[in-house]
């Protein structure tokens, strides 16, 4: 007579033992790595912050726009510029649609707009308290998720953006009781490279490795830059002139070394002008190391900083 029952395999019994286990184990009661929970306490100072934010864009004429924390993953590595493709949180959905959690709010923005470009009036004035993601080594308050106040000005030719942009950055810190013996905000001009590199004769096509390269400047030391820029395969000349130009912190040395009828030195020097006339030129620090690692930043930059370097 045949037998009805069978005999389980070792390797089942213990997958089964296993599941078991895991079922019975005490559960992890923190969140994912790199994220945070906001009980009621955090959500009110969140909450006040955001109102802020708010406030001063409204103030200066902004208004709020959103959009899915979930776009195609071909919005970013189609033109990202640095490590964020490698940085996605990326996954392919049942459908086998390629998708990724935002890792910042610029492109979103960008498709938007590009939807509507025919009905839209110009120039906008939009902003965003973006939660955007990026898949990183977390550090001493770095992340892989946060929260971004965005302020976009899109249709204005000049940089009377620019200038707005930064009042109301000074309006918001001055609001919440800082001061600019606190906080700076360092400006430059990607414009300034791309004219450095175009005198020292490196190629078109080397200039957005070497903005990923100069922005490294405040992060590793000089001579580390230095080597990946000869390893990246520019002359050793060229990657000296280069390091000593974006040292420069006065207009006079900077004209000097670009010449004075330059034409990104008449733009930054503009920009100073207006910032005297809004009230927010002692906030301002002329630094042309700041570049930007994104392929998008294509003229005027700027990044507030702590004075005191803590």
């Amino acid at each position: 007579t045949g037998s009805t029952g069978g005999r389980t395999s070792a390797a089942v019994t213990q997958n089964a033992e296993k599941d078991a286990a895991k079922r019975t184990a005490p559960m992890d009661l923190n969140p994912p790595r790199g994220t945070r929970d906001f009980y009621p306490e955090d959500m009110a100072l969140r909450n006040w912050l955001f109102g802020q934010w708010r406030r001063i864009a409204s103030l200066h004429g902004f208004e709020e726009y959103d959009a899915p924390v979930l776009e195609t993953e071909d919005l970013y590595i189609r033109k990202a510029g640095e490590d964020v493709s490698q940085q996605l949180y990326n996954m392919e959905d049942r459908s086998g649609r390629r998708l990724a959690l935002r890792p910042e709010m610029t492109p979103s923005l960008a498709r938007m707009v590009l939807a509507r470009q025919k009905s839209l009036t110009l120039p906008l004035k939009w902003f965003s308290i973006p939660q955007c993601w990026r898949y990183e080594r977390t550090t001493r308050g770095r992340r892989r998720e946060h929260y971004q106040w965005n302020m976009d000005v899109w249709g204005v030719g000049g940089i009377q953006a620019e200038a707005e942009l930064l009042s109301a950055s000074v309006s918001f810190m001055r609001s919440v009781g800082l001061t600019s013996a606190e906080v700076g905000v360092k400006v430059s001009s990607r414009g300034v490279l791309a004219e450095l590199l175009t005198k020292l004769g490196v190629p078109d096509d080397r200039f957005a490795a070497t903005c990923v390269l100069v922005d490294k400047l405040d992060k590793l030391p000089a001579d580390a830059v230095r080597q990946s820029l000869l390893d990246g395969g520019l002359p050793e000349e060229a990657a000296t002139t280069l390091l000593e130009a974006l040292a420069v912190k006065d207009f006079d040395e900077l004209r000097r070394i670009m010449g004075a009828d330059s034409p990104v030195v008449r733009e930054l020097e503009h920009l100073f002008d207006l910032a005297e006339a809004y009230g927010y030129r002692d906030w301002l620090v002329l630094d042309l190391s700041v570049v930007r690692g994104l392929a998008y930043y294509t003229g005027l930059v700027f990044e507030g900083f702590d004075r005191s370097g803590e």
